[in-house]
């Protein structure tokens, strides 16, 4: 069957900016590599600069006290991370690992400082940009309370749909990343076999399918019906 992606899957969080805007961005970027497994920052550490992925995929991850993962986001190429506080020196409140082989731009906070004093119109991208970020986390936490596990796992399937999906021409959704259950289990803060539980069900009920070890959803409104899905943007819908 045919495939294409989704419109919405190619762009980063950086979408608020104009061209002008981002290069003015890029200008301040010092571009540096880092293996996959590498530590952008830990959870703790002074939030002194952000972090534009030009290669590769990041993990945002929170640890608990027990020494467990969650994983509250994934950033690819063209998405741009960090702690943006301007008023105060603060620390980071979360943990950021490369998952592949990464090129990063690093930026120092002062260098955004600067941006905004001198341009008016990056200041009010900027801003926006940390409004959606916001958002973003709000939903996610939204999801995970209000609806348990199943509205987590279904809310996070549709994010990845957003994200890395791709339509078939019968309109079903395969998502191009392979996630193991472990892998959804940290997205949602649930055991593996939660997960897999879960995803046998709706395998059972023909919302989901699995097809060389991706997941293909074939009744998307199924599983925004059981996340009680408020049909955000797509800029905000994503991991």
């Amino acid at each position: 069957m045919t495939q294409m992606r989704l419109k919405h899957a190619d762009h980063g969080n950086t979408h608020c900016l104009t061209e002008v805007n981002k290069s003015r961005l890029e200008a301040a970027m010092n571009l540096r590599s880092f293996p996959a497994g590498a530590a952008l920052f830990w959870e703790g550490d002074r939030a002194e600069q952000l972090f534009y992925v030009m290669q590769g995929r990041i993990k945002l991850t929170k640890s608990t006290d027990e020494g467990k993962e969650l994983v509250l986001y994934m950033y690819q190429a063209g998405d741009l991370l960090g702690h943006a506080d301007l008023t105060a020196h603060s620390r980071h409140s979360f943990s950021a690992e490369t998952l592949e082989n990464s090129i990063i731009g690093v930026i120092d906070i002062s260098s955004v400082e600067t941006l905004i004093t001198q341009h008016g119109d990056f200041a009010l991208q900027f801003m926006t940009w940390m409004g959606a970020e916001h958002r973003i986390t709000q939903t996610k936490l939204r999801d995970l309370m209000l609806y348990g596990k199943t509205g987590a796992l279904s809310s996070t399937l549709i994010r990845l749909a957003n994200t890395c999906g791709e339509v078939q021409d019968n309109g079903w959704i395969t998502i191009s990343r392979t996630m193991t259950h472990s892998d959804l289990a940290s997205l949602i803060g649930a055991t593996r076999e939660s997960v897999n539980r879960m995803l046998r069900d709706w395998k059972r009920q023909d919302i989901l399918d699995m097809n060389h070890g991706h997941l293909v959803i074939k009744e998307l409104s199924r599983l925004q019906q059981i996340c009680h899905c408020e049909q955000c943007p797509m800029d905000i819908c994503r991991l």
